[in-house]
Formats: structure tokens, sequence, C-alpha cells
């Protein structure tokens, strides 16, 4: 009888001694709430809810806040060598240079950002609000040279290398640029040409940061012989070279082709 009691007891009440040893202490610093797999010599079975004594609780929150307060102070030290690294204030002198100042002149020929002269034919393409009709710059055979180099890095890709406005971007979707040998653009003065390139217009975005202002009038004097090369006459050749093409024989009529296999 009196060892059904004990056996009772220890059933209703705490784990016997031999029981909570094999607890691990891991197991004793559980979340409080959380339910635990004890190990008895039988099977694992879930045991009842261990809850942690508050000055327990408080010790860990406290250690947990300290914990991170400390990570967070190793992390700020991580970048301070490079959040305070060396360097020299404004107007603070230096004995590194001759002239003892930290603050080193432009070079020549500098121009300081937002301040490019917006108000020159050479850099706007315009002169009194109007767009000029020729380029303002000299044209030789290594402007347009260097024009067509960059047309074929820049421009191509949606305008083709031929200027009809068929390049690979607008084979894969995007919208068609008119062709440079349509009536219109043939006739747009040179500072037009310019300006969308500087600024844009509509899908196509500007290259005023990708292209310099010079190249950008190369590119233009380079359209302008594309243009040329697709509506150009026997007049507009030079005399020492027409009579090259006047002797060179008559170029075969393609108009109708003769199919493969076809007899004439």
């Amino acid at each position: 009888m009196n060892e059904h009691r004990t056996a009772t007891t220890r059933r209703a009440g705490s784990k016997p001694d031999s029981i909570r040893r094999r607890v691990p202490l891991l197991a004793r610093l559980a979340v409080p709430g959380q339910v635990l797999h004890c190990w008895t010599s039988q099977q694992w079975h879930p045991s009842s809810v261990l809850k942690l004594p508050q000055r327990t609780r408080i010790a860990l929150q406290r250690g947990a806040i300290a914990l991170c307060i400390a990570l967070a102070l190793v992390a700020a030290g991580c970048r301070q060598k490079m959040t305070d690294q060396p360097r020299y204030e404004a107007y603070e002198g230096s004995s590194f240079f001759a002239d003892g100042r930290s603050m080193r002149p432009p070079v020549d020929g500098a121009i300081a950002r937002g301040t490019l002269d917006s108000t020159s034919v050479r850099g706007t393409g315009k002169q009194q609000g109007k767009f000029v009709a020729e380029i303002p710059l000299e044209v030789t055979r290594a402007t347009v040279v260097r024009g067509r180099e960059r047309f074929n890095i820049y421009c191509a890709p949606c305008h083709d290398q031929t200027g009809s406005g068929r390049g690979m971007i607008v084979m894969r979707g995007y919208p068609p640029p008119p062709s440079f040998h349509t009536q219109a653009l043939r006739q747009a003065p040179a500072g037009q040409l310019f300006d969308v390139i500087t600024n844009g217009y509509r899908q196509m975005p500007d290259y005023a940061a990708q292209v310099p202002v010079d190249d950008r009038w190369a590119i233009v004097a380079y359209i302008r012989a594309l243009q040329l090369s697709q509506h150009s006459t026997l007049d507009d050749v030079p005399a020492a070279e027409r009579s090259k093409l006047e002797a060179a024989p008559a170029a075969p009529d393609v108009t109708n082709p003769i199919a493969p296999g076809d007899t004439p």
C-alpha cells in the first residue's frame, strides 16, 4: 500500500532524481513554455513544461542584451578605419606639395560639372534659338572616320550601319527609329541631329554622358555621308573621279534575275 502511494505521488508530482539528472543542461535552460523530451529507460515521451525562475529569465535577458551591444560595437569597429581614414579638410595645409596646399588647382581644360558652355553653337547646335544648318566644325576625312567609329558603337544597334533603322535591338522588339534616308531627315538641319544625340527624342535616350561634344558632331558628319551615299548623283562626284566612273563597265541588270535552274 505504501509502495502504491509512493508511485502515485511520483507520477503526479515532480520527476525522480534519477530521471531529473538525465535531463540535459540545455533542456533546463529552454525557453519557458517549450515541451521537452526526456529520456527514460523505456522510450522518448513528452514531459511536463519546464519553466525557468523569474530571476533566471531576467539574467538571460540581460545577457542577451549585453551580447547584442557587444556585437554592434564589434561591427562598428570594423568600419572605423574606412570611416575615419586620413584625409585633408578644405584649405588645410600640406607639407607634401611644394606650395604647401592640400587643395590642388584643376588641370588645364577642366570643366566643372554643370558649368559646360550651354550657349555656344558648338555646345548646343543652335544660334539665336534656331538649329544651325551646317556643322560648326571643320569636317575632314579624320572627322568622318571618327564619326563612323562612334556611330557603329552607339547608333548602329538601333539604326543599323546603313542608317535605315533596322538594327539588332529593333529586331529584338524595340520600337524602330526613322530611317536617316527619308526626305524629312535628309533636309533636317545638322543642329537638330546634334540636339537629338545630346538630349534624346521619344524612345531614344540621350547620349550626352557617353559621347563628347566633338564626337557628336563627328557622328552628324558621318550621317550626312550615309545620306549622300544613298542619294548622290554623278554631278556630286569630283571631276577627277568622274572620268573613272564613266569609264567603268555598266553594272548588270538585276531587276529580273534568273532563278536557279531556269533556262535563260
